[in-house]
């Protein structure tokens, strides 16, 4: 998260920069930064999520397009869950207002955010892996499960920007 806040530091205006000088300004700019880095964060974890998203559409279509029927009501209730966690993530307030209009933010809270924010990249490219797993294992007894897993993937994906949700919402 740090490089984004240097991004979006590095980003400011002269005049920014100069403000930040001025007493009681800085927490303003820092406020700022910070709902900037949360919304730059979201949007690249959503970028992603919409990637696996459009793949797993695909492969609905595929097996449509194949006549495999019986997978197809799984494929839609795991294309469902990832286009509800963008949603979410995409819709939710800017920078989660007051928690982040703190001044000074509680370090182990914002940690504890982060790895939230961390595991939900990483568990982009579990999904993905799970689509590959399902492509893999198509024409095999094991497609069942594979797109099993994929949905419960897709399941705890949700759950865990839940989670994270209620953990911002506590630390208010």
């Amino acid at each position: 998260m740090s490089d984004l806040m240097d991004q979006v530091t590095a980003d400011q205006d002269p005049l920014k920069k100069l403000l930040s000088k001025v007493p009681g300004f800085n927490g303003f700019i820092e406020r700022q930064n910070r709902r900037a880095a949360d919304a730059l964060l979201r949007e690249t974890i959503a970028l992603k999520f919409h990637d696996q998203w459009k793949r797993v559409s695909e492969l609905q279509q595929e097996f449509a397009s194949a006549g495999e029927l019986a997978v197809l009501d799984d494929l839609e209730t795991a294309a469902t869950k990832i286009q509800t966690f963008i949603d979410k993530i995409q819709n939710a307030a800017r920078g989660y207002s007051s928690f982040f209009d703190a001044v000074k933010v509680n370090e182990e809270e914002l940690a504890k955010i982060y790895e939230f924010d961390a595991a939900l990249l990483d568990m982009a490219d579990g999904i993905g892996s799970a689509i590959d797993n399902v492509q893999s294992s198509v024409g095999t007894d094991g497609l069942p499960a594979a797109v099993r897993h994929l949905v419960s993937m897709a399941r705890d994906l949700v759950s865990t920007f839940d989670q994270r949700d209620e953990v911002v919402k506590g630390v208010q």
